[in-house]
């Protein structure tokens, strides 16, 4: 199989540092830093960037290492590091501020504001920079826990907000709504899902029911499986009975569209480093009117309206508005590319180890394609230990293993020596499969190339261990 990647292109960051500054002897003196010297001179080049299934370079992926872990987190794009660079080599101001430093920052910041926005299709003002996925989730949860007693001050019931969340659901949704109903702070309901990994919207419509629900948070996809949620159905749900509704779409940003309006939600949590930015950036959309009680993650300044305090984090900032602008205009190219990587994944291990009866695997998704991402693959093996044998292989491949063996032996890790993931374990995935669990998860720069090694190496490992 050969997929034609697209045209590398030759782009320019949008705040090119000054021929004045390439001058100017504090450059030059930087320059002279090991390494810093060479990174300059790669983004002042304007570069062809590498395109859709191009491989990237870098030491360990240039020693052969195979990166099948796009799920856990993607490398940064070059071009983002180009656009990222003048505000780490030049552009240094407080966003805040009134002068000429300020300005390029401010600027930034709007731009990477009108990005995301674009990519979301909400207005700019509507979305709200965080500095990771679970502080987006957790104001989200704190929001609406806030407008509930907000709106019932001075009532003299003893009643509790009540989040209702799905078993597969992020740890930064479930683990929050663990400490805060510890602190007497509200109730929760975990509702399951089927043996694809999908909730049932009659299930979540169920859990609603309680006249003190303040909100439903269901993930667009889930970052393990790939398994795509009925976001759309379950929103229009909690429409009828006026309850707040969120997605984290952290996982399908870049793989399936986000667009608000078609999901029909008020809130919506995207991340920077599953999309070709840097870690420590992500953004909460919250809807035009949403009411949050007025609670805010931080409290301090009147940064980003007033819903966040805290000084910009202006490089990061550029990187996700700019991974954000890459995202929207290769949402046809990227995920068809994605696709075939992963579907020529599957065919290869399923084809290898599956048997003549096809028991050897599982696939732990749905089975119709359109109801996962396109990258993700998760698949069981019978008589593997995933875990011991990616660290066997990881220096070799990167991946991620259903369940954590704490034995070398087969049977007793299927009869309980081992630690299955939450997600395995809401859909009663059989353990002779949980624990030979692999989540293979392909990206951007994901190669033909890659793809067949990975197999290869999978395939070995397996069969050492399959008897």
């Amino acid at each position: 199989m050969r997929v034609v990647a697209t045209a590398s292109t030759k782009t320019s960051p949008a705040y090119a540092p000054s021929s004045r500054t390439r001058r100017s002897k504090s450059t030059s003196s930087l320059a002279a830093v090991p390494g810093v010297g060479a990174v300059m001179k790669l983004f002042r080049k304007n570069p062809s960037y590498p395109g859709i299934g191009e491989p990237l370079r870098g030491e360990i992926f240039d020693r052969g290492c195979v990166y099948l872990d796009y799920n856990a987190t993607t490398p940064i794009w070059p071009e983002v590091a180009a656009e990222m660079a003048p505000f780490l080599f030049e552009h240094f101001g407080n966003p805040s501020s009134g002068h000429a430093f300020a300005t390029p920052c401010r600027d930034a910041v709007a731009l990477a504001r009108r990005r995301v926005a674009a990519m979301l299709g909400c207005k700019d003002d509507e979305v709200v920079f965080t500095s990771c996925g679970s502080e987006s989730d957790n104001f989200a949860i704190d929001g609406a826990v806030r407008a509930w007693r907000a709106k019932r001050r001075g009532t003299s019931s003893d009643a509790k907000p009540k989040v209702v969340a799905t078993a597969i659901e992020h740890p930064a949704v479930i683990e929050h709504l663990k400490a805060k109903a510890a602190f007497g702070e509200l109730t929760y309901e975990l509702v399951g899902v089927d043996d694809e990994g999908v909730v049932r919207v009659e299930d979540v419509t169920r859990a609603m029911e309680d006249e003190n629900v303040c909100l439903v948070t269901v993930m667009q996809a889930n970052n393990e499986t790939g398994a795509i949620q009925p976001i759309a159905a379950i929103a229009a749900e909690a429409k009828k009975r006026g309850i707040l509704i969120h997605t984290d779409s952290a996982q399908s940003c870049g793989k399936i569209p986000v667009k608000v309006d078609a999901l029909n939600v008020d809130m919506v949590t995207i991340v920077g480093h599953k999309i070709g930015a840097p870690k420590g950036v992500a953004a909460l959309y919250i809807r035009e009117g949403t009411d949050l009680g007025g609670a805010k993650p931080f409290y301090g300044g009147g940064q980003e309206s007033g819903r966040r305090a805290g000084t910009e984090n202006v490089l990061h900032i550029v990187g996700l508005g700019k991974a954000c602008e890459i995202v929207e205009r290769e949402m046809d190219a990227c995920p068809a590319h994605l696709k075939a990587m992963r579907d020529d994944l599957q065919k290869r291990l399923v084809d290898a180890l599956g048997g003549p009866d096809g028991s050897g695997v599982r696939i732990n998704s749905p089975k119709d394609n359109a109801k996962r991402l396109p990258n993700t693959l998760n698949i069981g093996i019978k008589g593997m230990l995933a875990s011991i044998s990616l660290m066997e292989l990881s220096g070799a491949m990167a991946a991620s293993a259903g369940a954590a063996c704490h034995t070398g032996d087969v049977a007793a890790a299927a009869g309980g020596a081992a630690t299955v993931s939450s997600v395995l374990e809401a859909m009663a995935v059989p353990m002779e499969y949980a624990v030979g669990t692999l989540r293979l998860s392909v990206g951007r720069h994901t190669t033909q190339k890659d793809v067949e090694m990975g197999a290869a190496l999978l395939i070995e490992a397996a069969r050492r261990q399959v008897k």
